[in-house]
């Protein structure tokens, strides 16, 4: 099968058993999106979402939490993953945005990376979740599918798989495209035991063919 089938094949596929995907991560404004997606890395969605609501009543907004120093924003968060990293950076995010760029998350993948605790991954669930750009974030999740699956191939890193899967998935899904991914690698296509019984996708997986071939168990 051709690479643009094999993504015809998969839109298809999510288009049917998952037409409506998105964040899992809860938030109100571009703001509260920000703040929790940095505080997700190598934290669960779960987890984040119990932070979130008293932090946020704290700190509502980024002219708030620009006030005060990192341990205050630590005491909020310290059940999450690096909590005294991700307090620095949080701090330091809201107080770039209120100098820089007057309180405002920015629609821009490259101006959202100026920000503390904002690499590329972060910048583009921004851009995709928030304002809609046609931006496709590569976490751990969406790495692990698209290589198992084939939409990437001999991809080295979180760069090389985006600029693949944006080449081939349509601008317009890419947000969509997005969530698919992640929520099929946080269900279904998991790290250390692939649920391959429950996928719809098997046909085509290359992980699945080459573990059917080896005659390992999936």
């Amino acid at each position: 099968m051709e690479k643009k089938e094999l993504f015809e094949y998969v839109i298809r596929y999510f288009q049917k058993e998952m037409p409506i995907a998105e964040t899992e991560l809860n938030y109100k404004t571009p703001y509260e999106l920000l703040v929790a997606v940095i505080l997700s890395a190598q934290c669960t969605d779960k987890r984040v979402n119990q932070i979130t609501p008293d932090l946020l009543k704290r700190f509502p907004t980024p002219e708030k939490m620009a006030e005060v120093e990192s341990d205050e924003v630590f005491d909020y968060i310290r059940s999450c993953s690096y909590p005294n990293n991700k307090a620095k950076h949080l701090v330091g995010m809201a107080r770039m945005l209120v100098s820089d760029f007057g309180g405002v998350v920015p629609d821009d993948i490259d101006e959202l990376q100026k920000l503390p605790g904002v690499g590329r991954k972060t910048a583009n669930v921004i851009a995709s979740v928030v304002f809609n750009k046609p931006a496709m974030a590569v976490d751990t999740h969406v790495f692990r599918v698209a290589a198992r699956i084939g939409l990437s191939v001999n991809s080295k890193t979180p760069l090389e798989t985006e600029k693949q899967l944006v080449e081939f998935f349509p601008e317009e899904i890419l947000p969509l495209a997005h969530h698919w991914l992640i929520l099929h690698g946080r269900y279904v296509c998991l790290a250390r035991s692939p649920k391959c019984e429950k996928c719809g996708l098997t046909d085509v997986c290359v992980y699945f063919k080459s573990k059917a071939g080896s005659g390992s168990a999936v």
